[in-house]
Order: structure tokens, then sequence, then C-alpha cells
């Protein structure tokens, strides 16, 4: 596999009703005037990804799911399978992420289920790592991030397109972002498992940085070693503060 282009991908979360979607178009007529170097991504709430493929529909902008279930389909109240997600529009989705670990419990087995799922469907999955707060003052972010990749990056990813996304929990919405110096470390630590398990795929696969991005730090983190790209949260709600990280990178 060649190395692959940048990825900017917006994780909307739990926001976005129609209007957000104005946003969307106002990104993809923006890479239609200056085409980015980097591929782009808006993840939106689910009940949206139908309509924003629909209104992006052309451009350079992908659409991405949030979540995903590990079943094609079945009696899970609520939840939306990998195949629906791809009949929606979506290119790629989300797994793993802090939020889904945290709070509804998700272990490394079953995000590399869901990672299973997505491939399935054939949507280009985005798996989150990262430590929490006591983990790293304790010494052990790269211990806890590199046994995550391990456990969530199943063997049928080998030849498959897919990014790691390097999210430290205790950095999330808080402003807080690590040194140049600590991401590099991660980013470095999480390529050489994904070599080791991987072989070339795992040496072209992008490693995205998440955690506080801004149109202020987008640079720096973008040039650091082994950072191929952003998974952004609230930066990515307005086109205004997306777009100077896309073009960043």
């Amino acid at each position: 596999m060649s190395t692959p282009r940048p990825l900017i991908a917006g994780n909307w979360k739990m926001n976005g009703l129609a209007a957000a979607l104005d946003e969307a178009r106002a990104v993809a007529a923006a890479l239609e005037e200056r085409p980015a170097g980097a591929r782009v991504a808006v993840c939106p709430p689910a009940t949206l990804i139908d309509r924003l493929a629909e209104a992006v529909a052309g451009s350079a902008v992908l659409v991405g799911g949030q979540d995903c279930r590990a079943e094609a389909a079945g009696a899970f109240t609520g939840d939306v399978a990998a195949e629906m997600l791809a009949e929606a529009g979506a290119r790629l989705v989300i797994l793993g992420h802090s939020e889904r670990r945290a709070g509804y419990g998700e272990t490394d087995a079953v995000v590399a289920a869901k990672v299973e799922g997505a491939l399935r469907a054939g949507l280009e999955p985005i798996i989150c790592v990262g430590e929490t707060l006591a983990e790293r003052q304790a010494g052990r972010a790269l211990e806890v991030v590199t046994a995550q990749v391990r456990g969530s990056a199943p063997a049928a990813l080998a030849g498959r397109d897919f990014a790691i996304a390097y999210e430290p929990v205790w950095a999330i919405g808080s402003g807080l972002t690590p040194s140049i110096e600590q991401i590099e470390e991660v980013h470095v630590a999480v390529r050489a498992v994904l070599v080791e398990m991987f072989g070339a795929t795992g040496a072209a696969s992008p490693i995205l940085y998440g955690g506080s991005v801004k149109p202020t730090n987008a640079a720096e983190i973008l040039s650091a070693r082994e950072v191929g790209g952003a998974l952004v949260g609230g930066a990515s709600l307005k086109a205004a503060d997306f777009l100077p990280i896309i073009v960043a990178a």
C-alpha cells in the first residue's frame, strides 16, 4: 500500500440538527475552490448521515459514522449496523472512542468486533485509543495505548484501509494538549505496533491525533513525527474553525 494522504476527520458527537448541514456545505465549497492536501471527513450524528451525504455529494468531503454495532442485523434496539451507515452514505466510521469505552463499557474485544463489522460493510474504521490522566501520571501511557491497539485492531485489517486515532482522554474537550514530544512518543510507539501486526499495511495506515485540536495548534501538531492527520471534536462544528485545521495538514 502506498503512503496515504493525511486524514482530517470531524467528530460532531451529539451535536447538529438540519441547520448544521450548512457548515458541511461551506467546507465542501471551500475545498472546491482550494483543494486540500488531506482527505477530509465529517462524522455527524446518525440522524444526519444521509442528508449530509446528499449535501456534499460530488465534493471532496467524505461522510462517516460515529459508531456501529458489530452485527449486521438483529434485536438491538437503538443500535445502528455498519451496513445501515454505508447505505446512508457513510464511507468511514469512528470506533472505540473514549466516550464509548468509558460511558458504555466498550472493551478492546467489543471494539475489535465492531471493526470487523465495519470492514464487512466496506467502511474504513478509525480506531480510537488513549490513556486517562491517572494512567499518564503513573507512567503507563505507552503500555495502555499499545495494549489498546493490539486488542482493538483485528487481523482482518491486513491489507485494508484504516486509521488509528490517538486521543489522550484527559485532553478531549479540556483545552489541554500533550507536548509535541509526548504526542510523538505515543505515535512512534503505535507505528511500531502496527508494523509488527500488519507489515506494509501498518506502515502506511495514518495515525491521527485527537484531543483539543484547534486552528491555533493544528499546524504544530500535524507536523509532528508520525502524525498523519487529526480527529477533531468541537472545532469541526463550524467551517470557520475546521477549515484552518484542514489547510494545516
